[in-house]
């Protein structure tokens, strides 16, 4: 497994070395975690985005959720209105530390796992994600 290199949208593509600060990118809207389904999506919308970083009423991250994630949530049997963000995250991670090396990072991360990693500081804010791949 391997940290896909990530693309800054203003500037080139950053080098894939030293710590994860230097392949993350921004994290995205956070949004807390008693917020809705519906009203995630709707965040989404309007923000153009992919993903929520999810956050405790301290502001630490707690997970991520993608529009795919709360689409098939939205759409299974089980759902109803009240469902809310924190009842589908994954508050176990991981969570890559903001400075942990590229190594680090990828060893920490259970293996099989792809796709986006939130990076955080030491008091568990999120600063960025981490984009993972084969």
């Amino acid at each position: 497994m391997t940290l896909a290199q990530l693309q800054d949208r203003s500037v080139s593509a950053r080098p894939l070395h030293g710590t994860v600060i230097d392949v993350m990118d921004a994290a995205g809207p956070q949004v807390w975690y008693d917020m809705t389904v519906e009203v995630a999506l709707s965040v989404m919308a309007a923000a153009r985005a992919e993903h929520l970083v999810v956050c405790d009423e301290d502001a630490r991250c707690v997970g991520l959720v993608t529009r795919a994630r709360l689409t098939a949530v939205r759409d299974s049997s089980g759902y109803t209105d009240r469902l809310r963000l924190g009842d589908i995250t994954d508050d176990r991670g991981p969570f890559i530390s903001s400075l942990a090396t590229k190594e680090e990072a990828e060893n920490a991360v259970p293996f099989g796992r792809l796709g986006l990693v939130p990076v955080v500081d030491n008091h568990g804010s999120a600063l960025g994600v981490l984009a993972l791949s084969r």
